[in-house]
């Protein structure tokens, strides 16, 4: 198990400074980080000891992936039971993106929208400058096919790269979500303890 004052800078690459601090803070990340036995290339294991450190990682991962350039949607799909910390994580994740409103998970509505303020990232090699304009909540849990998400334009907004899509219960919807979507899985350890794995980082 690793020091849990290092920081990530990368999850993928497992680039923590040398300092255990992060770089853009001066602070080391608020989270335990732990090496799997069966630990890839792009997978990682985080163990946070509370709601706040919960919400810490996702605005912290969110902050790292507004920077990407992209040339379809960014899709994030979020499994684990009820209570497994999900929605937690998105609400930091949206604080992360500078979004003000209350996140609340959309299990009976399907979908909430929220406008993303000033978040850049590099389109391509020549720099040009494009932007993260919407982010997509989506809650799968009431749903009873997969293709039930398809009359919500769901292909039309996972072409679009200004578009992030966070779902929860993403795996009822697997067979149709892109093969770039970054898999989060939440295990419940105890009443506080969360087991986060990152997975396609």
């Amino acid at each position: 198990m690793r020091n849990p004052g290092r920081g990530i800078s990368a999850v993928s690459k497992e680039t923590s400074s040398r300092s255990g601090r992060n770089s853009s803070t001066g602070q080391p990340p608020p989270y335990e980080i732990r090496k799997s036995t069966k630990i890839r290339k792009n997978f990682m294991e985080i163990i946070t000891n509370n709601s706040n450190q919960t919400k810490k990682l996702g605005e912290f991962l969110a902050k790292k992936l507004k920077q990407r350039a992209r040339k379809r949607a960014l899709v994030l799909g979020l499994k684990g039971d009820l209570g497994g910390g999900k929605t937690t994580f998105l609400q930091g994740f949206a604080k992360g993106l500078g979004i003000k409103q209350k996140v609340l998970s959309p299990t009976f509505i399907i979908m909430r929208k929220f406008q993303i303020p000033k978040s850049k990232f590099q389109t391509n090699s020549k720099s040009q400058i494009a932007k993260f304009k919407t982010l997509y909540h989506i809650d799968c849990y009431r749903l009873v096919r997969d293709k039930e998400i398809l009359d919500l334009g769901f292909k039309e907004i996972i072409s679009d790269p200004k578009n992030i899509i966070a779902i929860e219960w993403a795996e009822r919807i697997k067979k149709i979500l892109p093969k770039s979507t970054i898999w989060i899985n939440f295990e419940f350890i105890d009443k506080n303890k969360r087991g986060i794995r990152i997975s396609k980082f």
